[in-house]
């Protein structure tokens, strides 16, 4: 994908589901090689925005491009990462089954499985099934599948939810190398605590879009 372009442009974005404007006009840049923070309260449509951006939402006006290809494009699916809020895995199949699996769609390598397990400090579980794990456990499976394939956009719906403070701790840290390395990352969170780790925020409520700024520019025009 060419680098002279932003890793994410949403303008004009309209969603309408179940007769609710979900989100209402909302138009926004991701640039590359940020982390970028999408904070909101549950039911501000931020997993709305996230399914928009990676091309499984059925929007009805407006326009996503992502790393200059339309949103959904067949090119991006071994570019663009993207973890739900429920954990996207085989609950029958180990964690190494899982992690091979989606390895071979990719086209992937072992050794990259090897790699993602070590990130999401998985390693240890590997032979364990899914089906057995905690909720924060196969989160963080979900996160490994993700980053197969390195890829140059993650998008991530709240990946820290029910995960203790140490291990969210470790990935943030994952998130900060991996943006050091040239990924770019957009996650949704609810905590407002984590907007000191993003390079950018954006704020949103209700469906629309209050703020796309740095934190030093949100603390200058807010006070708070």
């Amino acid at each position: 994908m060419g680098n002279n372009v932003s890793a994410v442009e949403v303008r004009g974005l309209r969603v309408v589901r179940g007769g609710t404007e979900a989100l209402r006009g909302v138009s926004l840049t991701v640039p590359r090689h940020e982390i970028v923070g999408l904070l909101g309260p549950s039911g501000s449509g931020k997993t709305t925005l996230l399914r928009s951006i990676v091309g499984v939402q059925q929007t009805t006006a407006g326009e996503v491009t992502v790393l200059g290809r339309p949103a959904g494009h067949p090119e991006l699916r071994r570019v663009v990462g993207y973890t739900t809020q429920a954990a996207s895995v085989y609950a029958d199949l180990t964690v190494g089954e899982n992690l091979r699996y989606f390895a071979a769609v990719l086209r992937a390598g072992r050794e990259d499985v090897e790699r993602v397990l070590e990130a999401v400090d998985m390693t240890a579980l590997a032979r364990r099934t899914v089906g057995e794990l905690s909720g924060g456990q196969r989160s963080r499976v979900s996160l490994a599948a993700a980053l197969l394939g390195r890829p140059e956009l993650l998008v991530l719906d709240e990946p820290t939810v029910g995960l203790d403070p140490v291990l969210r701790r470790e990935l943030w840290e994952l998130f900060a190398g991996l943006r050091d390395e040239g990924v770019t990352i957009l996650v949704s969170s609810h905590v407002m605590d984590e907007a000191a780790r993003c390079d950018r925020l954006l704020l949103l409520r209700e469906g629309e879009l209050l703020a796309d700024a740095t934190l030093p520019e949100l603390l200058e025009r807010t006070g708070a």
